[in-house]
């Protein structure tokens, strides 16, 4: 039996974008994630992910490094999440809702799933 954690609309500042103009200035990137874990045996935060330990996951991929694509930002969250926490499935949304396009759009997305092997 699993489980599934969540985290919708964590919002982090990043510099993150295609054109070097997006990654001189910080803008706010939206995260939604899910986390597969076998069901705790016990009521006890040793026995699942602490959502803390995967917010400052994200935090520090965020801070850390400039991606030009949100393809490889959610990529390589989701396997650093894998690597960290014992989770079976991985699922990662990032959202750049100050995107310009020329023309008014909420937000660009990229998402990526991930399955332990």
């Amino acid at each position: 039996m699993s489980v599934l954690v969540e985290i919708t609309g964590l919002e982090l500042p990043g510099r993150h974008g295609a054109l070097e103009r997006e990654r001189e200035t910080e803008q706010v990137f939206v995260y939604d994630i899910e986390l597969e874990l076998d069901e705790p045996a016990a009521d006890e935060l040793e026995q699942t992910v602490d959502y803390r330990e995967v917010v400052a996951l994200v935090r520090e991929l965020s801070e850390t490094r400039q991606f030009h694509l949100l393809e490889s930002l959610a990529a390589t969250l989701a396997d650093g999440m894998l690597a960290r926490f014992p989770a079976e499935r991985v699922y990662v949304r990032v959202r750049k809702p100050q995107v310009q396009l020329g023309t008014p759009v909420e937000h660009t997305a990229a998402s990526v799933r991930r399955v332990r092997r």
